[in-house]
């Protein structure tokens, strides 16, 4: 009879544990992920990796709705959004996060990453960890990786090699119009022009400025080739994008889920970064068939000043928290 019971106990335990195995397992979670970006766009087809990787993982218990080209959100509401939770997980950078974070400005600075390992070597490493640990505890979003961008190159009217910022001498160069743009321009020794970037192309044309600087993806899109003649990599300022959950959501998931959608958010970086670095150095023959000269820049003979500009203006880096910064630093040597 105590044998009876006892296999009568064992059974109700291995059931109990078995249905809250099943339980947990059906536990249905449904993500909204919202992005600005255009079908074809490296961040889409990275968005579309992250669904089909957690839902395959999943075996459907995790569901990701897509949004894109604003549909759902437009940029400047993405960050209301994911912090409402009326989004789940949205594309935000280091300059969409300054005001909830003025540190993390120092993310925009230029030559602050001289290329795209140190860009991922950094926000994919440690550093990144204790970078994105600080947002979440400042604004309940949780960045989740680093996606490459893009790197910016200098563009110009003339068949004119920038090797160093002396080349760069009397040069007006369209920046956008913010101050740290300006900084950044000036830094670089040519003489920073704020203009729109609608009337860019128009402002090429007439000759209004003598060039403008934007990633390459950027210069084709937008037909710069069509009004200038040489592009010099300059690289100086190396962007990122970071898919970001909503905090409530992210605690409410399970350590498996999580887990489940990490592995989604390496995919699609993964897909990110290999279009985005691919498009960059096949684009380069884009332009040389439009006719259009392109050279290398001396990156050292830019970095040093370009960075110094930034730590003697106290009006920029008077909310950078500089141990940080330091700390990129020495990771980078």
């Amino acid at each position: 009879m105590k044998k009876v019971i006892a296999a009568a106990l064992a059974g109700m335990m291995a059931f109990s544990v078995f249905a809250g195995g099943s339980k947990d397992a059906a536990k249905k979670v449904n993500l909204i992920f919202s992005v600005n970006a255009v079908p074809g766009d490296a961040h889409h087809d990275a968005m579309l990796e992250f669904k089909k990787v957690v839902e395959a993982e999943s075996k459907g218990t995790i569901t990701v709705e897509t949004y894109d080209s604003g549909a759902l959100f437009k940029q400047d509401q993405e960050v209301a959004a994911v912090k409402q939770g009326q989004a789940d997980i949205v594309y935000l950078s280091a300059s969409w996060l300054t005001d909830g974070s003025p540190w993390i400005g120092m993310f925009t600075a230029g030559y602050m990453f001289k290329s795209y390992d140190d860009m991922t070597k950094i926000l994919n490493g440690p550093i990144g960890k204790e970078v994105f640990d600080r947002v979440v505890k400042e604004q309940g979003i949780r960045p989740l990786a680093s996606y490459y961008l893009g790197t910016r190159q200098v563009n110009l009217r003339e068949d004119k090699p920038v090797r160093t910022p002396a080349d760069l001498k009397g040069i007006n160069l369209r920046m956008p119009n913010s101050e740290a743009w300006l900084t950044l321009g000036r830094a670089m020794g040519a003489n920073p022009t704020p203009i729109a970037f609608s009337e860019l192309y128009m402002a090429l044309q007439t000759g209004t400025v003598d060039g403008q600087e934007n990633p390459l993806p950027t210069d084709r899109s937008a037909k710069f080739y069509e009004v200038t003649k040489s592009i010099s990599l300059t690289n100086h300022l190396v962007d990122s994008v970071w898919p970001c959950i909503n905090e409530a959501k992210w605690q409410s998931l399970s350590d498996e889920q999580k887990s489940i959608i990490m592995k989604g958010v390496e995919a699609g970086r993964k897909v990110c970064d290999e279009k985005n670095l691919k498009t960059e150095a096949e684009i380069i023959d884009f332009f040389k068939a439009q006719g259009l000269s392109v050279y290398e820049a001396d990156l050292k003979a830019f970095a040093g000043p370009v960075l110094d500009a930034y730590l003697n203006n106290k009006n920029i880096t008077k909310s950078w928290d500089m141990n940080l910064y330091n700390k990129v630093q020495a990771a980078l040597k």
